[in-house]
């Protein structure tokens, strides 16, 4: 049994991705351990990092001659995975093509409706799924067998079948550590900067799965489950000690949604990173009303450098009655001092054109984000729409996607995209204009967020599908030269 595992081109779409670094996609490789551990013959392709072409990915596929081959999904990355699933089909019919990841977990009818040469989407966790589905063909040496795994939504006889969801992982810890010896580590060139020490080589580590929390917005509480499941805090530190032995690494970026869901769990992970004197710095993301200033100084003592927190919109009602969000103000400015006094770097997350959002709320944001101005990092999104989300819902209601919208055919001209800044998703506009969106993400970028429209105005160009996409970068252009224009003369 040979498992080829794919990264499409694209691979994360992100600005802070788009400078020549990046992170392992944890997911593939979680996977690969568990097939490996079993004896199954892997072979991970990141064609991002590769920096491979359509062609070079064929010649790929002919000379490992796989079994299954797995192609991970985004919903910013998911056209180029679409592509490389009808190539695989293409060039190799014999292998059963999976796809798997985010998307595809929450859009698998719609993405085997409208890829024929799609077999199986693998929902959810992977790790289980795949192994069952290995097993089962090299048992039965027949693609039908696998219609009875659990976790997939499968094409069988024509129809598609969406079998029953397969059980979370209860015990994190019984699963290996990422195989992180199947790809070629050192062309990540995962790097963070902190501040006195330069760039240190960094990994990414998940020691968590699942939210308790409901936003409107977010994905997380569908592909990983409401229920919080938790590596103990020995696991954990067993996996840092091997990345600094084996990799060199120095920095750990825990890539948990929540971080901080059991604060108890994260005083322990300090200790032990303490007591065995592991030297290393970290970052993470963590909810604002879960933490207080002592356990974010014994954070600080274990390592902790940079901070990341959501609170996404500066007005109660839509922060608590429209994304459901349900945080006090006052945990958020508590929590930016308690950060500065311990020189942690703070990092707060806003979105912009919420559902009913009013342009006096949306002042709200910005207000909050100029009064921080040089003294947090910001990050800024105009509101993405993800499938099966409650958002997505509200959209379709709405008329912001039409009832019949699939995530699989290219946009229509009335949806709104920026791929160049904000991925290949649809974005939310209800209650603001355009020009309005356009004056708050400029007004964050000139009040110090990291944004360069200049670097991006090749790119731009390219992405221009319509009369309505040049509209629209018009009015940005538009709006940005009026407020740099202001800036400059208030300056003088």
């Amino acid at each position: 049994m040979k498992v080829q595992l794919f990264v499409p081109p694209g691979g994360y779409f992100a600005e802070r991705w788009s400078k020549g670094s990046s992170m392992p996609h944890l997911g593939l490789l979680y996977i690969a351990a568990v097939l490996e551990n079993k004896g199954i013959t892997v072979s991970i392709v990141p064609a991002d990092m590769l920096k491979l072409s359509w062609g070079q990915i064929k010649r790929e596929i002919q000379s490992f001659n796989p079994n299954l081959i797995g192609v991970t999904s985004t919903t910013e990355n998911r056209f180029q995975s679409f592509k490389l699933i009808k190539l695989a089909k293409k060039v190799y019919p014999k292998a059963l093509t999976i796809l798997g990841g985010p998307h595809a977990s929450m859009a698998a009818k719609d993405c085997l409706e409208h890829i024929p040469e799609l077999d199986i989407v693998v929902r959810g966790e992977g790790e289980m799924t795949m192994l069952e589905l290995c097993q089962m063909l090299e048992k039965e040496n027949n693609p039908s067998s696998a219609a009875s795994v659990s976790g997939i939504t499968i094409r069988e006889n024509g129809k598609i079948r969406t079998n029953p969801s397969r059980p979370s992982i209860h015990d994190l810890d019984t699963l290996p550590f990422p195989a992180f010896n199947l790809i070629p580590f050192e062309k990540y060139n995962f790097l963070f900067e902190v501040p006195g020490h330069g760039k240190l080589p960094a990994v990414n580590m998940m020691t968590s799965r699942g939210c308790p929390f409901n936003c409107n917005f977010c994905a997380t509480p569908i592909n990983w489950g409401r229920t919080v499941r938790m590596r103990s805090p020995q696991n954990i530190i067993s996996e840092i000690e091997y990345l600094i032995q084996e990799y060199g690494v120095r920095l750990i970026f825990f890539f948990d949604d929540t971080f901080n869901a059991n604060p108890k769990r994260v005083e322990q992970i300090c200790d032990l990173i303490i007591e065995r004197k592991l030297n290393i710095f970290w970052k993470c993301d963590v909810r604002i009303d879960l933490i207080n200033k002592p356990l974010l100084t014994k954070m600080k003592e274990a390592g902790l450098f940079h901070l990341s927190f959501g609170l996404e919109a500066g007005s109660e009602r839509i922060r608590n009655e429209i994304i459901n969000k349900k945080l006090d103000i006052d945990d958020f400015h508590h929590l930016v001092r308690w950060c500065r006094e311990l020189d942690i770097i703070p990092n707060a997350f806003f979105i912009f054109s919420h559902p009913t959002e009013t342009w006096e709320e949306a002042q709200e944001t910005i207000k909050i984000i100029e009064q921080y101005e040089d003294k947090i990092e910001g990050s800024i999104a105009i509101l993405h729409i993800y499938p099966g989300t409650p958002l997505e819902e509200t959209a379709k209601k709405l008329g912001v996607l039409p009832e019949n919208f699939s995530w699989v055919k290219k946009y229509r001209s009335k949806i709104i995209t920026l791929p160049t800044a904000q991925g290949d998703v649809p974005l939310f506009k209800d209650k603001l204009t355009w020009t309005q969106i356009s004056e708050l993400v400029f007004r964050w970028s000139l009040s110090g967020g990291k944004f360069s429209i200049f670097r991006k105005i090749p790119r731009i160009f390219t992405n221009i599908r319509s009369w309505g996409d040049f509209k629209r970068y018009f009015i940005m252009a538009y709006v940005y030269l009026k407020l740099k224009l202001k800036t400059i003369l208030r300056k003088t």
